[in-house]
């Protein structure tokens, strides 16, 4: 007979809102390509679609322009141009590490866990951050929608992504998921992490996150290796 094994050894961890903190950069940046596309600052329009990039945070970029512009031609052109705005506020220094984040990735490591740092922003952002803040190698994986057939949250498929490609666990009930969105919750929920913790340094407060799912409702990911560690014990 054998031991079950009750420990989470993959840790799937979201970045802006969670592990970043980017002071608002979404919204920058979408008023900056809606601009481009002649949505007018001030407008009742910026507002409605401002008020929809609020509402899907964690959400593919891709799939929310999709819903605000609707042809796929308009919806690329926003998207490039969010990613173009995001990457230069980013260039400019305007993100930081959400406090105690790199050392709770460190934490998880050193007891044994992959990591692995999930976005809804494209590639070329995502490596934009990871080198703003010099954390190219902090974590065994960085996973973008398109590592994942192009589904981002809430799908998913990145969360099961990581698991594949690492394969750091052989049950899904020992992946563990952080992040700060209610589609960071659905997410985890929906690739059976056993622990799906939401963290209220984000776009989400404690109700949408236990309405969509969350295990643990944390201050900040720095309280994630003290909550895994007490689940398996």
């Amino acid at each position: 007979m054998t031991t079950q094994d009750h420990s989470y050894r993959l840790v799937v961890l979201d970045m802006a809102g969670t592990t970043v903190a980017d002071g608002g950069l979404v919204e920058r940046a979408f008023s900056a390509a809606a601009g481009r596309l002649g949505v007018e600052a001030g407008s009742p329009d910026h507002a409605e679609k401002l008020d929809y990039v609020r509402a899907t945070m964690g959400e593919s970029k891709i799939s929310v322009f999709r819903h605000l512009f609707g042809d796929e031609a308009t919806a690329q052109r926003a998207n490039a141009a969010f990613e173009e705005a995001y990457g230069e506020l980013v260039d400019g220094g305007a993100i930081a590490p959400v406090p105690g984040a790199r050392e709770a990735v460190e934490e998880l490591r050193a007891a044994g866990r992959t990591v692995v740092l999930s976005t809804g922003f494209a590639r070329v952002t995502q490596d934009a951050i990871l080198a703003a803040l010099g954390w190219q190698d902090l974590a065994a994986l960085t996973l973008c929608p398109a590592d994942a057939g192009g589904r981002g949250r809430p799908y998913p498929d990145m969360v099961l992504a990581a698991l594949l490609r690492t394969g750091a666990v052989d049950d899904v009930r020992r992946i563990a998921v952080a992040g700060d969105t209610s589609y960071d919750m659905l997410s985890g929920v929906r690739a059976g992490a056993g622990i799906v913790a939401g963290v209220l340094t984000g776009a989400h407060d404690r109700d949408q996150l236990l309405r969509h799912g969350a295990t643990h409702v944390l201050g900040s990911v720095a309280e994630l290796p003290g909550v895994i560690a007490g689940a398996e014990a």
